[in-house]
C-alpha cells in the first residue's frame, strides 16, 4: 500500500480538499475552505498545513471565533447543506468562543466542521497556557464543552486516528437527518506529528446525499387522513427548502387547495402572493395562518421542528380532534405531537402524497375562506408597512421600504430581537432563498456574520442585513472581514437605544422594561435610568471600513438604499426607530412564566393573565 508521510494537520487538510457530495446527479466539492484565527494551539499544526496547501484550499481570516461559525452555518444553509466550511481556532478562549456558534449550527441542522486546538496528548508540559485543570480527570479540557452542542465529537490523541475519524465525520456532515456541528479536538502536539498515511485516504471521495422514501403503508394512511379532513393546514418548515421541495409543495397545494403556513426557516416555501400562502404561523404569525391553525382538524408539518414559536406553546391548534402528520427526514421531528410519522425526504414525500391525492381537492367554501383571510392580512401588512406620513419612522416601515427596494432574488438576513417577529409577519418573500432568518437559536450577533456567509454562497444576490443596535454591538467585527474580502453587504442598523424586544417582553410580564434601555447611571437614584446613552453607530461602522450614513425618515432611507446599491463596498445605514410603534401579535400566545408572587401590581396582573392563558396549552395524546 502506498503511503505519504504527513503531519496529522497536513493529512487532515489534504483529506478535506478531496471530499465531494452528489444529489440529484449534481456533484460538487463539499468544503469551500476554512475560517480561522491562529494561536499557539493551532498555528504550527493546522496553520502550517494551510500555508502549505494555500493554493488548493482557501483560508479566510476572521475577527471572532463565534462569528466564523455563524458565517459557515449561513453559507451551508444557502447551499441547502450540500457545501460547508471548516473552522479552526487555538486552544482555550478561542475554542470556547465557538461553542455558541456550534449550538446554533446543530439546532438549525447545518453542517460545520470545527477544529479547535487542544492540550498536549503527551501531557508532559502540563499545565499549558489556557489549560483547564480538573482534579478528577487529566483528560478533561475546555473542548469537552462542545460535546452537548455537536452531532459528532472526537479528540485525536494519535495521528493515525484520523484515518477512522474523518470518514465518520463526513458521514454525519453529509447526513440529511443527523447533520450539525462536528467537532474534532486536536491536541497541539499531535497536529504536528507525522505518520505514513495510506494514499487511499486522499483520493477523491463522493458522498451521496440520499432522498429516502417514506413508508408506503403510512403514506397511504396519511392520504386517507387528508381525504377525511374538512379543514387541513400545511406547515412548511426549513426542510422544505433544504430538500429543494418548494416545487413539490406548490404542486400539492394547488392540487388539493390546502393552505400553507410557514415557519421562520420555511418562509419563502411559497411566494407571498400564492393563493394558498397564509404566511407566518405561531407566536410571530399572521392572523390568517393562526386562525386556520386554530380551526384545523389535520396539520401536515413538513420539515419542521415544531418549536414553541411554531405551535404557540401548544396553544395554536384548537380543534378537539386535530391530527398531525409529520413529514421529516429525522425520525424525532417526524414524530412530534404524536404525529403519523412519514420519515423521508420532503420532496419525495410530498410528490408521493400528491400522487395518492390526484383528483382530490377541497371545496369552494374552504378556498373562499383562505382567500378572504389572505386578503384581510395583506391589507394589514400594507397598513403597517406603508403608514401615513408621521414624524420619525417605525420598524415595520423600515421593513416595508427595504422589501420594496430589494429585488425578488435578493436576501434579507436577521436573527434576534423584535425584528425577526416583524419580518416573519411582514416580509413578502418572493424567492425560496430570499429570506434568511436564524431563529432556531435566535442568536444575537449572527446577522452580519450570517450575511457574510450568504454573500459568499450567493455572490450574485444583493444581501440586506437587518440588525438591531443591541445585536450590532455584540458582533460587528466581521464588517472588517467583508471589507478585506471585497464582499458587499447592505447593513440596515435599527437604533432603538437598547434591547427593544426584551423591553416589550419585560413590560408584558409586569417588569416595566427593567434593564433594557441604554441609559446613563443616575447618580441620584443609583439606577440605569438617566439620560439616553448616545452611540454613534455610523462613526463606528466607518472606522471599520464601511460606507456609513444616518437615515432618519422614509425618504432618507430610500436614498441611502439607492446609494448603497451603487457603492463598491459594504454600507451601514443607521435608522433611529420609534420603539413605541410596535407590531402586535395576532391570535397567538407564548408561554413566558410570570413571577407567582410580587410586590408590584403590574406583575400580579400579568400573573393572573398568564394563569388564564396557560389553560389553553394542550397535550396531544
Amino acid at each position: 500500500m502506498k503511503t505519504r508521510r504527513l503531519t496529522m494537520a497536513q493529512a487532515l487538510v489534504e483529506f478535506l480538499r478531496h471530499q465531494h457530495v452528489t444529489r440529484d446527479g449534481r456533484e460538487q466539492p463539499f468544503f469551500a475552505g476554512m475560517f480561522g484565527i491562529f494561536g499557539h494551539g493551532n498555528v504550527a499544526g493546522i496553520g502550517q498545513a494551510l500555508h502549505q496547501a494555500r493554493d488548493g484550499f482557501r483560508y479566510y481570516q476572521t475577527r471572532n471565533e463565534q462569528s466564523m461559525v455563524h458565517t459557515a452555518a449561513a453559507f451551508a444553509r444557502m447551499h441547502d447543506r450540500l457545501r460547508a466550511f471548516a473552522c479552526t481556532t487555538s486552544i482555550g478562549p478561542g475554542a470556547t468562543n465557538m461553542v455558541t456558534g456550534a449550538a446554533g449550527a446543530t439546532i438549525n441542522r447545518l453542517p460545520v466542521l470545527l477544529l479547535p486546538g487542544d492540550i498536549f496528548a503527551t501531557r508532559r508540559p502540563a499545565p499549558v497556557l489556557q489549560q483547564l485543570e480538573s482534579p478528577w480527570s487529566p483528560e478533561l479540557s475546555v473542548n469537552d464543552c462542545f460535546k452537548p452542542v455537536s452531532r459528532y465529537w472526537d479528540r485525536i490523541n494519535r495521528p493515525e486516528q484520523i484515518i477512522a475519524t474523518l470518514p465518520e465525520a463526513m458521514r454525519v456532515l453529509t447526513s440529511p437527518a443527523e447533520t450539525g456541528a462536528v467537532t474534532l479536538a486536536l491536541p497541539q502536539d499531535v497536529q504536528a506529528e507525522a505518520f505514513p498515511y495510506p494514499e487511499a485516504l486522499f483520493e477523491k471521495r463522493v458522498w451521496p446525499v440520499p432522498r429516502p422514501r417514506p413508508d408506503v403503508e403510512l403514506l397511504g394512511h396519511a392520504a386517507a387522513l387528508v381525504r377525511s379532513s374538512h379543514a387541513p393546514l400545511i406547515i412548511a418548515g426549513g426542510g422544505v427548502i433544504y430538500s429543494d421541495a418548494t416545487g413539490a409543495l406548490r404542486r400539492l397545494a394547488e392540487l388539493t387547495g390546502i393552505a400553507v403556513a410557514e415557519t421562520q426557516a420555511g418562509k419563502g416555501s411559497l411566494p407571498w402572493d400564492h393563493p394558498q400562502a397564509l404566511g407566518a404561523i405561531g407566536v410571530t404569525g399572521t392572523r390568517a395562518a393562526n386562525i386556520m391553525a386554530r380551526e384545523a382538524d389535520l396539520v401536515l408539518a413538513v420539515g419542521s421542528r415544531l418549536t414553541d414559536f411554531t405551535t404557540a406553546s401548544k396553544t395554536a391548534f384548537g380543534h378537539p380532534a386535530v391530527r398531525f402528520v409529520g413529514i421529516n427526514v429525522a425520525e424525532m421531528d417526524a414524530s412530534k405531537l404524536l404525529a403519523l410519522p412519514l420519515v423521508g425526504d420532503a420532496r419525495v414525500s410530498l410528490d408521493e402524497l400528491a400522487d395518492q391525492l390526484s383528483g382530490y381537492g377541497f371545496g369552494a367554501d374552504y378556498r373562499q375562506r383562505v382567500a378572504r383571510l389572505r386578503a384581510e392580512w395583506n391589507t394589514e401588512v400594507d397598513r403597517l408597512t406603508h403608514p401615513p406620513p408621521a414624524p420619525g419612522i417605525s420598524q415595520a416601515e423600515v421593513i416595508g421600504i427595504v422589501n420594496d427596494f430589494s429585488r425578488p432574488e435578493d436576501v434579507v438576513v436577521c436573527a434576534a430581537g423584535s425584528l425577526p417577529g416583524d419580518l416573519h409577519k411582514l416580509w413578502r418573500a418572493r424567492d425560496p432563498k430570499g429570506y434568511h432568518l436564524e431563529y432556531g437559536y435566535s442568536c444575537m450577533g449572527y446577522e452580519i456574520a450570517g450575511g457574510l456567509g450568504v454573500k459568499l454562497a450567493a455572490p450574485e444576490r444583493d444581501v440586506y442585513v437587518l440588525v438591531g443596535d443591541g445585536s450590532y454591538l455584540m458582533l460587528a467585527q466581521e464588517i472588517v472581514t467583508a471589507i478585506q474580502e471585497r464582499i458587499k453587504l447592505t447593513i440596515v442598523l435599527l437604533d432603538n437605544a437598547g434591547f427593544a424586544s426584551i423591553a416589550g417582553l419585560s413590560q408584558s410580564v409586569g417588569s416595566a422594561g427593567f434593564g433594557t434601555e441604554y441609559r446613563y447611571r443616575n447618580l441620584t437614584s443609583g439606577q440605569l435610568d438617566g439620560d439616553v446613552l448616545q452611540v454613534d453607530f455610523a462613526a463606528n461602522a466607518a472606522s471599520l471600513g464601511a460606507l456609513a450614513c444616518h437615515a432618519g425618515d422614509p425618504g432618507a432611507l430610500r436614498r441611502a438604499l439607492a446609494e448603497a446599491q451603487q457603492a463598491d463596498r459594504t454600507s451601514v445605514i443607521v435608522v433611529p426607530v420609534d420603539r413605541a410603534r410596535r407590531v402586535g401579535s395576532y391570535e397567538s400566545w407564548w408561554d413566558v412564566p410570570v413571577a407567582e408572587v410580587s410586590e408590584v401590581d403590574a406583575v400580579r396582573q400579568a400573573r393572573n393573565a398568564y394563569e388564564q392563558a396557560r389553560h389553553r396549552e394542550r397535550n396531544f395524546l
